[in-house]
């Protein structure tokens, strides 16, 4: 067994508190790789924001458990080394799919583990939901859970459609379950291609696609009905259009990529939302980089060469979340 606490971390629960009061959002970055970790805690401690390093269950078949459970620790203190006194780090499980997989989780060092039972019956869902935060609050680490099914494909997390939350749930959930957090589903959704062309208008100046509005009025109805409760949102990248441009330049193929708006995310972050998920905009900023490097220097194969760029491309769209979408720059609980 390993404590979070001897690693460095934190859990969400006092972020996510100063979160809803002040009206800004967590930024929740997920992570495979150390050019991906570097960037994250360099943008965190430039600007300095609390910050949540999220993995997949994909990301720890990939990369190793116990090397990203090294990496999480090696991050807090390499905050320590550029100058953040006291880093606010969350090393947080994204989509957990069984009580075995949240459990090794917390037993290896994780702060914080989401449980997403949100495709099963309701009624089982708050069992597998509770018996999660049973054994997670042992060890003082804090639990998200999801109602709502988000559309899209992430990792192994994949649906055709997505099911907003129904606001009527929230109250017995949260309080059956215990859960320290809640994803909602309120028309986000996961990977590059969030809407079909078909949900979408087109700007008649540049042609590229707009994606339908938020469900805010969702939103809204679950902030009346537990008022100050931390609330998630999952599949939040923005896709932005000039890294998709650039992949495309360059020999990719993302046709019609469309993401959430800046904006839409923006108000958001000033209600309960307190954490939001962005994970296909690093994959995007990191491929764009390459992409171009290689192109612009076929003769060139040390790694290091064109993962550079990739990490300095990826902390800038880091910087630029928090600090013009989500709000959390100079939000550290002690400065």
């Amino acid at each position: 067994m390993v404590s979070y606490k001897d690693l460095g971390l934190v859990n969400t629960r006092a972020m996510f508190a100063a979160a809803v009061k002040g009206g800004y959002a967590i930024p929740a970055f997920n992570f495979n790789t150390m050019e991906q970790m570097q960037a994250i805690v360099q943008a965190a401690v430039e600007t300095k924001s609390p910050v949540i390093m999220q993995v997949s269950k994909g990301a720890r078949n990939y990369a190793n458990a116990t090397i990203l459970r090294y990496m999480a620790q090696g991050a807090v203190e390499y905050a320590k080394e550029l100058g953040c006194a006291h880093p606010e780090i969350v090393l947080h499980l994204d989509h957990g799919d069984s009580f075995e997989l949240c459990k090794d989780c917390i037993d290896m060092g994780f702060s914080s583990v989401m449980i997403d039972g949100s495709a099963l019956p309701y009624e089982d869902n708050i069992a597998l939901t509770k018996k999660v935060v049973e054994y997670a609050h042992k060890y003082d680490v804090s639990v998200e859970a999801e109602l709502g099914v988000l559309a899209g494909v992430e990792d192994e997390v994949a649906s055709e459609v997505s099911h907003y939350t129904k606001p009527e749930e929230v109250i017995d959930f949260a309080t059956r379950t215990g859960c320290d957090s809640l994803a909602i589903s309120i028309g986000t959704s996961h990977g590059a291609y969030k809407f079909k062309p078909e949900q979408c208008t087109r700007d008649p100046k540049t042609g590229k696609l707009v994606p339908p509005p938020l469900a805010f009025d969702v939103l809204h109805e679950i902030e009346k009905k537990l008022p100050g409760f931390p609330i998630v949102l999952h599949g939040s990248s923005s896709v932005p259009q000039e890294e998709v441009d650039t992949i495309n330049a360059f020999g990719g193929k993302l046709p019609d990529a469309v993401g959430i708006p800046e904006e839409q995310l923006r108000e958001a972050s000033k209600s309960a939302v307190c954490k939001i998920n962005i994970d296909s905009d690093s994959r995007l900023a990191m491929t764009a980089a390459i992409r171009k490097y290689l192109a612009e220097n076929p003769s060139h194969f040390d790694p290091r060469q064109y993962l550079k760029p990739a990490r300095e491309n990826m902390k800038k769209m880091y910087i630029h979340k928090i600090v013009d979408v989500l709000g959390s720059d100079g939000k550290l609980l002690q400065q």
